[in-house]
């Protein structure tokens, strides 16, 4: 089973910045693509960020201010977040899909969630 660990959320002031890690661990599996959702209180959880094989995409809401990244030999991925907004409160999920050759089928895992709020 490909287990998701997320670290890095806090608290922060309006236009500071805070950088997010997620690490995907098991036996023997691909990753196909890395991505961070949010959850705001009352709200639907949403996609923030994406990277996959087919490239990088960010919600409307982000771009110009967060970016993605990778480091495929650790299994992680990253999100910096610039110039965050007290609208950017939220729990920030990261989502793993890929194979799992252990058991020889795909996975879709989800971190526990990690809150970042941002005070006006």
């Amino acid at each position: 089973q490909v287990q998701v660990v997320e670290s890095g959320g806090g608290l922060v002031q309006a236009g500071g910045s805070l950088r997010l890690s997620c690490a995907a661990s098991g036996s023997r599996f691909r990753i196909n693509a890395m991505g961070w959702h949010r959850q705001a209180p009352g709200k639907q959880r949403e996609l923030v960020a994406v990277n996959s094989d087919g490239g990088t995409n960010y919600a409307d809401s982000v771009k110009g201010r967060f970016t993605i990244s990778r480091d495929n030999a650790k299994s992680t991925v990253y999100l910096q977040m610039n110039s965050l907004r007290p609208e950017d409160t939220a729990v920030y999920y990261c989502n793993v899909v890929g194979i799992d050759y252990s058991r020889s089928s795909s996975f879709d895992s989800w971190g526990q969630g990690t809150q970042v709020t941002v005070s006006s």
